[in-house]
């Protein structure tokens, strides 16, 4: 399926898009909030949550590859680790950020 946007989803400076993809953030800017909305702790501890299920998804299957070679794929082990090193940058980056934030408006006093 190849989304298309056509002139009536333009309605001034905002074009509205549909989520054509399930794995889309869900209650982004512009839509309501759900009930099932979460705070902003949940929401990080959820995130953490999946940085950590992909380094112990990427270790498992690392583990596969060395001592049962021919039930794992050598492209998903590497899948899996890329995606497990780049969570992992993503979110020292963020919480490197964080901790200058909370620096700064400690020392702005």
């Amino acid at each position: 399926m190849d989304p298309k946007i056509s002139s009536k989803d333009a309605i001034g400076h905002r074009i509205f898009l549909q989520t054509s993809d399930p794995r889309h953030l869900k209650g982004s800017r512009g839509s309501p909030p759900t009930a099932k909305s979460k705070d902003f702790k949940g929401m990080v501890l959820d995130e953490l949550n999946t940085v950590n299920n992909l380094q112990l998804k990427s270790d498992e299957l690392s583990r596969r590859l060395v001592t049962d070679p021919d039930s794992v794929d050598v492209h998903d082990v590497t899948i899996a680790l890329a995606e497990a090193n780049m969570s992992l940058n993503i979110t020292k980056a963020v919480v490197d950020r964080v901790i200058r934030a909370y620096r700064d408006i400690i020392t702005a006093r």
